[in-house]
C-alpha cells in the first residue's frame, strides 16, 4: 500500500468515530509505529483536525467533515483533453488505470458540468503522425516498484539484437519522449544506471525485497549523460588529429 492510500485509508476509519491507537494502526498496516506517527502528522498538516486521546489513542474532533469535491467546468474539461493525450500512450495499464480514475472523478460532476465535459470529448481530437507501433502494458506496475522502492526482474531485447538478456534492476524513475516511455534504473548487470525503453521490456516480475534509494536524480542523469557525449567528443577529436600527424 502506498502512503497515500494507508493515509486515507486511516481518515476513512477515523471518520467511523472510532479510537485507534497508534500500534493498532502499525499492525494494520504493516508498518512501524514511527511510520503511523508521521502519518498522522500528515494528516493534521493537512488540516484534519485529529484529537489525540491520552492513553486511549487517535480520533476526529467532533463535527468534523469532508465536504464534497467540486469542480469547474474549464477544471473537467482539463481531465477530459488529459484523457485524450493519455490515450495517446503506447502503456496499455497507464491508460486504463486513467481511464478508472477518471470514471470515479466524474461520478461526482454536476449534471451541467458532465453533460458540456461530454460534449467537448466529441469535440476534441489528438493526431500523431509519428507515432510508432509500439504497445507494452508495465507502466502502472513499474510506478509502484519505483514508489515502494522495490527490485525488478525484466528480460530485456535491446533495437536491432535477437538476443535478450536478464536483468536484476533498481527502478529510479521514469521519463517520456516522442511517446516512448524510459526507465532508468540501476542494473545490477552492468553495475551502473542504464536506461531501458519499457515497450521493449519483454517479462517483468516486481520483487517483495526492497532497495535502499540511492537518492539519484533526472538531473544527475542527463548530467552523466552530457559528460559522456563530451568525453566522446573529444576522444574523437583527438582520434582524427593523431591520423592527421601521423
Amino acid at each position: 500500500m502506498t502512503q497515500l492510500s494507508r493515509l486515507i485509508s486511516i481518515l476513512t476509519l477515523l471518520k467511523s468515530r472510532r479510537v485507534l491507537t497508534a500500534t493498532e494502526l502499525s499492525v494494520k498496516y504493516a508498518v512501524s509505529v514511527r511510520t503511523i506517527y508521521r502519518d498522522v502528522q500528515k494528516l493534521i498538516e493537512a488540516g484534519v483536525p485529529i484529537v489525540t486521546l491520552e492513553g486511549r489513542g487517535y480520533t476526529l474532533m467532533d463535527g468534523y467533515t469532508v465536504a464534497p469535491v467540486q469542480f469547474t467546468e474549464k477544471q473537467a474539461n482539463a481531465l477530459v483533453t488529459a484523457e485524450h493525450l493519455v490515450s495517446q500512450s503506447n502503456d496499455s495499464s497507464f491508460v486504463k488505470d486513467f481511464e478508472e480514475a477518471l470514471t470515479k472523478i466524474k461520478s461526482v460532476f454536476k449534471s451541467s458540468v458532465l453533460e458540456k465535459s461530454e460534449r467537448l470529448d466529441n469535440n476534441i481530437h489528438i493526431f500523431n503522425a509519428r507515432q510508432e507501433n509500439i504497445s507494452s502494458n508495465a507502466l502502472s506496475e513499474i510506478q509502484l516498484a519505483i514508489t515502494n522502492f522495490n527490485y525488478i526482474e525484466i528480460n530485456y531485447r535491446k533495437a536491432n539484437d535477437p538476443n535478450i538478456s536478464f536483468r536484476k534492476i533498481e527502478p529510479c524513475f521514469i521519463f517520456s519522449t516522442e511517446n516512448k516511455w524510459l526507465l532508468i534504473a540501476w542494473c545490477h548487470l552492468r553495475k551502473g544506471y542504464r536506461s531501458f525503453r519499457i515497450d521493449r521490456i519483454q517479462h517483468f516480475k516486481i520483487l517483495p525485497e526492497q532497495f535502499e534509494d540511492r537518492k539519484y536524480t533526472i538531473q544527475d542523469y542527463f548530467n552523466s549523460e552530457c559528460e559522456k557525449a563530451y568525453r566522446e567528443r573529444t576522444m574523437k577529436k583527438n582520434s582524427i588529429s593523431e591520423e592527421k600527424h601521423s
